[in-house]
């Protein structure tokens, strides 16, 4: 028989290597550096910190062709979308142009998706507006807001960036795939809300973000409804809502929903010109400054009054737009089969924030509407957000007068018809299906926004998604074992209801690691089960309890209270006249069960490769210890049955 066997010891120094690179480098990037000559090692780092360099050498004509046709159709929708999401973030519309020019070009150049497209979001642009606004009224000063817009947006780009540097990914990895859904859904249903300003034509607004406020603010100002705008308005949601729905039923036309936004913004300002609508309540964008980005530099506010809320909001709002933009592109990669480094991207969305907030640009991210758009048209490489920041480039150049007549309403429009996509009602239904406790984040998420705040809401969902973590931590799953009949496996019994315990002997497996945090509980729920499966026994008057398996494969590591509740155990255990018995232990467990002379005091004839073998020892020994009473031989032929099979 197999003994398990202590891993060879290896030096301190060695050891904190091979740690830390399984915590922060576990996909080895370095690798492809090895056994290479220094020319090579330099060409690959340029590739590594900017991909462009890994792309362009293979690039061809037929990319050409498929990159101009994806980017001049984001552009077609970048453009609307970006003055409308600048507007909710309570910014010039030419912001949203400004951040879809120079952001995009910084992404194609250190980015490693090759679907993403970059440009501002509704969720950022509202989350920012609703923290921002808390310590600064944008009516009264928007100077200072818009001086504070640039600030946040630096703030989050150094901690995209940081995130990626130290390889701290998995930070984002706490917004849970329930918590994003209740979350966007909830942003989603406020930022429609907020668009009944526009679409009532109202002047005065409330800048609250619940849905109690801002129905109030709607209905106590119904005197000043205009019924052009609110006919305007449907009329566009409609449009905008059927495209999106034919596109939908029918992908080959993907277009037909990315040009809706921009046909809508030419025909509604060709309509108010022609009409004259702008003389009889309908609202107008107005003048749009021509020319290219300005360099805003000397407009970040570090030594300001109001440092601590720009940070604040640049960490909060970083975080959202982070989670965003790498879903999509990991969504997109494995569509296409292809990697994407998470690290790299974080790097690649914060260094264009940096110079987005240098160059008058606010938050940007990879959207996952756009993104979806940019996918459909076929795009090859990022070369197609270096055609759709060129078309932004013409745009600010030369037809930013156009804009001067588009109606506020019908960007009001396009807001919501975008906003309608991110309620994942059906994703929702499907975690109440799988997992009621994450239905319960999700919920929480969306009630939390749409009743409280954008903050309250993310933190409900944030503060129950550790929780669920810290349960998973403090009360790990723990199970009975049985034998499979006529097999050598050892299954749960809760599992496999044909699973039979075996006499005289509880198998018990401890599904995670044991730590300070679950130790106790492991201690109180083992007790438990070794007083069941004994009174159980006895009432039976077959036999009575003398072993005790521990299965210890999914206990990965183990820290001093989980070894001194090990000992503990033992302790217990011996008290009662049983025997305790480890099966398949993995290597750092045994080094530590080995240093702490743990394995001294077990004894190395307690611990087995597996289960089967553990109990087959066990019924040798209860064979040649104990003797059934005279004349009731059921336990004898019992532990010889189950011995006949492992």
């Amino acid at each position: 028989m197999q003994r398990v066997a202590v891993p060879p010891p290896r030096p301190f120094i060695e050891s904190l290597k091979v740690s830390l690179k399984e915590t922060f480098f576990p996909d080895d990037p370095l690798r492809q550096f090895k056994n290479q000559p220094w020319s090579r090692k330099f060409v690959l780092g340029m590739q590594y910190v900017l991909p462009f360099f890994e792309w362009t050498p293979r690039y061809s004509f037929e990319y050409l062709k498929a990159d101009l046709v994806a980017g001049i159709t984001i552009a077609s929708l970048a453009i609307p979308q970006g003055i409308s999401y600048a507007k909710l973030a309570n910014l010039p519309p030419i912001l949203g142009l400004y951040s879809s020019f120079v952001p995009p070009l910084v992404y194609a150049m250190m980015g490693s998706s090759r679907d993403i497209a970059i440009g501002t979001v509704a969720v950022g642009s509202l989350l920012m507006a609703s923290m921002l606004g808390h310590a600064v009224n944008v009516n009264e000063n928007p100077r200072l807001f818009l001086h504070l817009a640039f600030t946040t947006t630096f703030f989050a780009g150094v901690f995209q960036a940081l995130l990626g540097l130290l390889r701290l990914g998995f930070i984002v990895d706490f917004l849970s795939h329930a918590t994003i859904i209740g979350f966007m859904g909830g942003a989603a249903t406020v930022v429609s809300l907020q668009q009944l300003k526009g679409i009532l034509g109202l002047y005065n607004f409330t800048h609250a973000t619940d849905l109690v406020s801002v129905m109030d603010s709607v209905f106590s100002q119904t005197h000043k409804w205009r019924w052009e705008s609110a006919v305007l308005g449907c009329c566009f949601l409609l449009f905008l809502s059927l495209t999106r729905y034919l596109s939908k039923r029918r992908p080959k036309f993907f277009w037909i929903s990315a040009m809706a936004p921009l046909a809508s913004v030419i025909f509604g300002s060709l309509l108010v010109y022609l009409t004259h609508a702008d003389k009889h309540g309908v609202q107008v964008i107005g003048h749009l400054k021509k020319g290219l980005n300005p360099p805003s530099v000397e407009n970040l506010t570090f030594g300001s009054a109001y440092l601590t809320t720009t940070i604040k909001t640049g960490i909060v709002t970083g975080v959202i737009v982070l989670a965003e933009g790498i879903a999509a592109g990991r969504s997109f990669a494995m569509l296409k089969n292809y990697h994407i480094d998470g690290n790299k991207e974080m790097i690649a969305f914060g260094m264009m924030n940096i110079i987005g907030s240098c160059t008058s640009c606010y938050l940007t991210t990879g959207p996952f509407s756009r993104s979806a758009v940019n996918y459909n048209a076929g795009c090859k490489t990022a070369a197609s957000n270096i055609v759709m920041a060129m078309a932004v480039m013409i745009t600010l150049l030369f037809l930013t007068p156009l804009f001067y007549y588009t109606p506020l309403v019908v960007l009001s429009s396009i807001i919501i018809s975008a906003m309608l996509g991110l309620i994942d009602y059906e994703g929702a239904i499907h975690l109440w299906k799988i997992d009621k406790f994450d239905f319960v984040v999700c919920i929480s998420a969306y009630i939390g926004v749409v009743f409280g705040n954008i903050e309250i809401g993310l933190v409900a969902a944030v503060g129950l998604s550790v929780l669920r973590v810290l349960l998973f931590v403090t009360r790990p799953k723990t199970s009975v074992l049985g034998n499979i009949p006529k097999s050598r496996y050892y299954r749960s019994v809760d599992q496999y209801t044909i699973a039979q315990s075996v006499p005289g002997v509880l198998a018990l497996e401890i599904g995670a690691p044991i730590y300070f945090a679950n130790s106790s509980y492991l201690s109180e729920r083992i007790s438990r089960w070794i007083d069941e499966e004994d009174d159980k026994l006895k009432s039976s008057g077959v036999t009575r309890l003398h072993h005790v398996i521990l299965e210890m494969s999914a206990v990965g590591s183990i820290d001093t209270s989980g070894l001194s509740m090990l000992v503990e155990m033992k302790k217990s255990i011996d008290r009662r006249g049983l025997k305790l018995m480890l099966a398949n232990p993995g290597g750092e467990l045994m080094k530590k069960l080995d240093k702490s002379k743990f394995l001294e005091a077990l004894g190395q004839e307690s611990i087995y490769m597996s289960v089967g073998e553990a109990v087959r020892a066990c019924n040798e020994f209860i064979l040649q210890s104990y003797k059934p009473k005279p004349g009731n031989d059921e336990e004898e032929e019992a532990i010889c049955d189950h011995n006949n099979i492992v």
